[in-house]
């Protein structure tokens, strides 16, 4: 079954939102986390600090999680696996809060997921990996 037509263009998005929330981390860490918790300014209170050590820690945990969940649907999808499908289809769901270009792609690949071609693709490749033990020529 030939491999559907616009599934290397959310493989790309996939892999660039997880680079880009990378690239805000490290900004964050570099830039923005030393000045807000007093690490330049000691005249700031302990418990301020603390408090926005812990804002800090919990932003970075959740971020870490989606560039996770950006590259496993990445690569799931480059190795044509259901899995790979559905965590796109969740990662999608997530660029739907990145106003406005992650809403826009975000419902297109969910549009495109979606569809009953795209989910027969899946379906037939794991099928016969299952049925032979190896994958067929795509």
């Amino acid at each position: 079954m030939k491999k559907p037509d616009l599934l290397i263009l959310i493989v790309i998005w996939e892999f660039l939102s997880g680079f880009l929330a990378i690239t805000a981390i490290v900004a964050t860490v570099l830039f923005v986390f030393p000045f807000s918790v007093g690490y330049w300014d000691y005249s700031y209170q302990w418990s301020v600090d603390i408090g926005l050590a812990v804002v800090f820690g919990v932003i970075a945990l959740i971020t870490i999680a989606y560039i996770a969940l950006s590259v496993l649907a990445g690569i799931g999808l480059l190795m044509n696996k259901e899995w790979g499908r559905i965590a796109s289809l969740v990662h999608s769901a997530l660029s739907l809060f990145n106003i406005p270009i992650g809403t826009i792609i975000g419902v297109l690949s969910i549009i495109y997921l979606t569809k009953p071609e795209v989910k027969d693709y899946f379906t037939a490749v794991n099928a016969t990996v299952v049925s032979t033990g190896t994958k067929e020529q795509q």
